[in-house]
């Protein structure tokens, strides 16, 4: 296998990626991560002025996750350069690029091109081990900003996915009063098997002004204006869906609840851990392509 490989752009979890590849023996070709400055230390991380020159070398172009925040240019924060998803595109002919959270109007740029795309976040793999990260995040953020201990609080976390099951997990291990907001019957009957408090959507209202946390991780809006009459001022809510997120945050605001969005947690409080992770996805995708 070529061991050159180029990584373009991408926060501190891809930083800490690019060291681990360089230590696994890969040369990496970088553009716009100039001022990660830990990667001056190694020689065998190529930084490059242009994209032309980073790209040469490698089959395989590594970007950021997320691509992009809006939907135009990628997300560079470890660089002054800003770099059009469309330009990047345009060079890419021949190439195989890796990145994740990649929209379906980016996925229509490529469409009738020479270029490979595949999105990280489609992995399960990825997935699953990113919710470990993201649920400590969430349980961090609820230490942070709230006055009493988790430990003893009547906690809500809204959904039953892969995040819902293990912040669950997590929080009913530190001794919090754990109810879980689930529609299929199945999720009800396993939220009963692990022994935290079942609530049905439907019954949602009921119940909804009893916690001092809830945790939404459903990405369409679960947290009206209406719903958010019922809950208490003091109720902290964190929200870890993805655009739009599930909770109306004008409406939140106006009523003095504190709300959280809490987006990319596992970059921001396990950048090293999730690059690990991410290393063990890349290289799982170099073997099923026999590369």
């Amino acid at each position: 296998m070529n061991k050159n490989l180029c990584v373009i752009g991408g926060d501190l979890r891809i930083v800490k990626l690019v060291e681990i590849l360089v230590n696994d023996g890969y040369t990496v070709h970088t553009y716009a991560l100039e001022k990660a400055e830990s990667l001056n230390q190694y020689k065998d991380v190529i930084q490059h002025n242009n994209i032309v020159d980073a790209i040469a070398e490698s089959d395989i172009v590594i970007g950021p996750i997320p691509l992009s925040s809006n939907k135009v240019d990628i997300n560079t924060p470890f660089s002054k350069e800003n770099i059009s998803i469309e330009d990047l595109f345009l060079k890419l002919d021949g190439k195989k690029f890796i990145a994740g959270s990649i929209s379906e109007d980016t996925l229509k740029l490529v469409e009738n091109k020479n270029i490979e795309v595949i999105d990280l976040m489609t992995r399960e793999e990825l997935s699953v081990l990113n919710t470990i990260s993201t649920a400590e995040g969430a349980i961090q953020i609820a230490m942070q900003e709230t006055l009493s201990t988790i430990h003893g609080s009547n906690v809500l976390v809204l959904g039953f996915g892969r995040v819902g099951k293990i912040l669950s997990k997590m929080l009913n291990g530190i001794g919090a009063r754990v109810s879980c907001e689930a529609r299929k019957e199945s999720d009800i009957a396993w939220i009963k098997a692990y022994g935290y408090n079942p609530i049905h959507l439907n019954s949602l209202d009921d119940s909804i002004g009893d916690y001092d946390v809830i945790i939404n991780t459903i990405p369409s809006i679960v947290l009206d204006s209406n719903r958010l009459d019922k809950v208490k001022k003091d109720c902290l809510i964190i929200d870890l869906a993805s655009n739009p997120g599930g909770v109306d945050r004008d409406a939140a605001n106006k009523k003095g609840i504190k709300t959280i969005w809490a987006l990319a947690l596992p970059g921001k409080v396990a950048p090293l851990t999730s690059a690990e992770f991410l290393k063990e996805t890349i290289y799982n995708i170099f073997k099923e392509m026999n590369i």
